[in-house]
């Protein structure tokens, strides 16, 4: 079944209708057979809620921009992978923070979003000549095994030392008791059901922007794809600040741009090489993602005392996603010619 093949505008509709339901139910039955099989096999808490559930609700956009990337569409994978970072940093954390304040640990502005910038620093630096090889993408895939358990091995030192008085209200949401034999079966249907999905979504979304819309693959990543492969995301985050568990908040955001990042460019371009990609994405997609970053811990480091946690304020929650709403007119107007 080929992505560039003409299909009729109602079956489009419905292709990126049912791929995006799909795509959200499947990805929530995977992290949550996924954190189950975790939990049974006693991984951290952290592990659960950050390397579990943050990467798992990012194999929509892993498959989204693997699929793209190997139907010949550069813009669309990378428009996916970049603009589900940049919706997670404003939309998502700008949406949790307004239902509740987020109260945000020194480690996390003081390594996970350094390292952040660190990693979004390396893409800039392999994407700016407009040709991504597979070489690059194998060192970002390097980087991805090299970083992530050097990290779980820092962050479970840190919890290791405050095991005596955990913080209430900072612990994983509760995983579902089934079986642990359910919980198998829905790692695997779950992430079949991530890939069926997938292809129907990419499928019906270039399908609709290049008929029916005029408007670029990358135009479509950055919003339609991007918006609807970040629904596990942001579905976790408004449960996790509903119930005041703030460090999975960040952590679930984090966890999942650096996978998206690393692991989901890595893993598209080491398939498939990006060539012939928008200069949008070197000059306005991978800054923003940057300066969004930069705030988090501008907004969340404690200025009084850097050893006690900080909060991010609802109004800066409003800010993000007034920025948000700013990136989105200013990517529709460049990307549709006006």
């Amino acid at each position: 079944m080929s992505i560039d093949s003409d299909i009729p505008l109602l079956l489009s509709l419905v292709f990126v209708i049912g791929g995006l339901f799909l795509l959200s139910w499947s990805a929530g039955k995977f992290v949550d057979g996924s954190a189950a099989v975790a939990r049974a096999f006693g991984v951290s808490p952290f592990v659960v809620g950050m390397v579990i559930i943050g990467f798992g609700t990012s194999a929509p956009e892993l498959c989204v921009s693997t699929l793209s990337g190997l139907s010949g569409h550069a813009n669309l994978s990378l428009g996916n992978a970049y603009g589900s970072c940049i919706f997670n940093l404003a939309a998502i954390l700008g949406v949790a923070a307004v239902i509740r304040p987020l109260k945000v640990k020194p480690s996390v502005c003081a390594v996970a979003v350094p390292l952040l910038l660190g990693v979004t620093a390396l893409s800039y630096f392999l994407v700016r000549d407009m040709q991504f090889s597979r070489a690059d993408g194998f060192v970002l895939l390097g980087v991805f095994a090299v970083l992530m358990p050097l990290y779980c091995l820092y962050d479970q030192k840190l919890n290791s030392a405050s095991e005596g008085a955990p913080d209430e209200g900072d612990e994983p949401p509760e995983v579902d008791k089934s079986p642990l034999a359910l919980s198998l079966f829905w790692v695997v249907a779950g992430l079949a059901l991530l890939v069926g999905s997938s292809h129907l979504l990419v499928w019906g979304c270039v399908d609709f922007a290049r008929d029916v819309l005029h408007v670029s693959d990358l135009l479509i990543g950055l919003t339609v794809v991007a918006a609807g492969t970040s629904l596990p995301e942001l579905a976790s985050a408004v449960v996790s600040a509903r119930r005041g568990q703030h460090a999975f908040v960040i952590g679930n955001i984090v966890g999942s741009n650096l996978f998206n990042t690393l692991a989901v460019v890595g893993l598209a371009g080491s398939i498939s090489p990006y060539a012939d990609y928008s200069r949008y994405v070197v000059l306005r997609d991978i800054p923003v993602m940057a300066i969004m970053s930069i705030s988090v811990v501008l907004f969340g480091l404690n200025w009084r005392d850097f050893r006690k946690d900080g909060q991010i304020e609802r109004w800066e929650g409003v800010l993000w996603m007034l920025i948000f709403v700013t990136y989105l007119v200013v990517m529709i107007k460049q990307e549709a010619g006006l």
